[in-house]
């Protein structure tokens, strides 16, 4: 991992001169090594398709029923979480449900295969908003894709986090280009695939309403493109309430209102522990309570949010503002798994905001010793 990091470091630092072609080249090389290796480290993936199978084959409801319900199950034997049922949105869950009639084998290389896709996807999605920013491309590309940990646990590890980040990027594209109703449904798609992809849209919103509010003229530019924010508020949020329709609508006729007791377990995460979470090292480096920690923690990640939405709602690049709430995220959370860096690394690739990858590169450092993520 550490040979990985400072091989990524060094394309970094040199990826300008590096060129178009060698640079991703290396980038699909990596994505495919790691794509057909046995699933590494964490098994959740196993719980992916474990859902899927609960649902097609034995008629349960994946949010009510874990996957301890269907122990015979030829899934079951890889599952790690056996109580725990699903904490992944309806849009995710539905669309795994086809993998159910797949052989157990064959289904965990397609999830694999959506997994280096959606980070090839990402990597391409951020070199285009590089260069509509005004930085460079390839370094952007190369920020994301070649990491060690997006390498080892989103490829890998084939998590949903990249998936999720895909959506919610690809939203990110669309407000930036001025499509704010396909931005607004890309969120929301982003969202109810994982909950933690929703602290992007707060940012789009109010950096659509705010030049209206501030009273600045319709057309403005943001990056190198010219943006037309007449009744951009109203677009993004007609965008996401039509998919919300769509999504909750579909996710009622399979699973009635259960389906939402995923986002009340995402939100319990907070009160399990990860050993490198950065709240309980702190707990553990200084003898403090963990749980005082954990609340002084979450009280100066609320803080920061609320900081960055007033710069956002003044002016402040929104874009940078998110990249900024996700690596406070990190920092604040008490559960804080390696695959969940590639949360900060696009908005942070794309931010123009120094500082701010570096952190990102000290939090992948830090990271890189849980190699056992629990």
């Amino acid at each position: 991992m550490w040979v990985g990091f400072a091989a990524y470091l060094a394309v970094l630092a040199l990826a300008p001169a590096l060129g178009r072609r060698l640079v991703w080249g290396a980038i699909l090389l990596a994505v495919a090594a790691f794509a057909v290796v046995p699933v590494l480290l964490s098994h959740d993936v196993y719980s992916y398709l474990a859902y899927a199978r609960l649902g097609v084959v034995h008629g349960l409801d994946p949010y009510v029923h874990p996957p301890l319900a269907a122990a015979a199950d030829p899934a079951f034997a890889q599952v790690t979480w056996t109580e725990a049922t699903s904490a992944y949105g309806p849009f995710f869950t539905l669309a795994t449900y086809p993998l159910a009639w797949l052989p157990v084998g064959l289904a965990i290389a397609v999830l694999k295969a959506v997994a280096a896709l959606a980070v090839l996807g990402l990597a391409a999605l951020v070199a285009r908003l590089a260069a509509w920013r005004g930085t460079d491309p390839l370094r952007a590309a190369a920020f994301v894709a070649l990491n060690p940990l997006v390498l080892v646990h989103v490829v890998g590890g084939a998590h949903n986090d990249g998936l999720t980040m895909l959506l919610a990027m690809l939203g990110v594209a669309a407000v930036l280009s001025s499509r704010e109703a396909s931005g607004g449904a890309a969120l929301l798609a982003a969202a109810a695939t994982k909950a933690s992809a929703l602290f992007v849209a707060p940012f789009a919103l109010v950096a659509t309403v705010q030049p209206r509010l501030m009273g600045r003229k319709a057309s403005h530019m943001e990056g190198n493109r010219p943006i037309n924010r007449l009744g951009a508020p109203a677009r993004l949020l007609a965008g996401a309430a039509l998919a919300a329709v769509v999504i909750c609508g579909t996710a009622y006729l399979a699973f009635g209102w259960e389906w939402l007791h995923a986002f009340g377990l995402a939100g319990e995460n907070q009160g399990r522990t990860s050993y490198l979470s950065v709240p309980i090292t702190v707990a553990r480096l200084t003898g403090l309570d963990p749980d005082a920690v954990r609340v002084l923690a979450l009280t100066l990640f609320l803080t920061l949010l609320f900081q960055l939405l007033l710069w956002t709602w003044r002016g402040f690049d929104w874009v940078r503002a998110a990249g900024w709430t996700a690596l406070g995220l990190l920092l604040a959370s008490a559960w804080l798994l390696p695959w969940y860096l590639v949360w900060v690394l696009p908005l942070a690739a794309i931010s123009r905001d120094r500082t701010l990858q570096l952190l990102a590169l000290a939090l992948t450092a830090y990271q890189l010793g849980a190699r056992i993520p629990l």
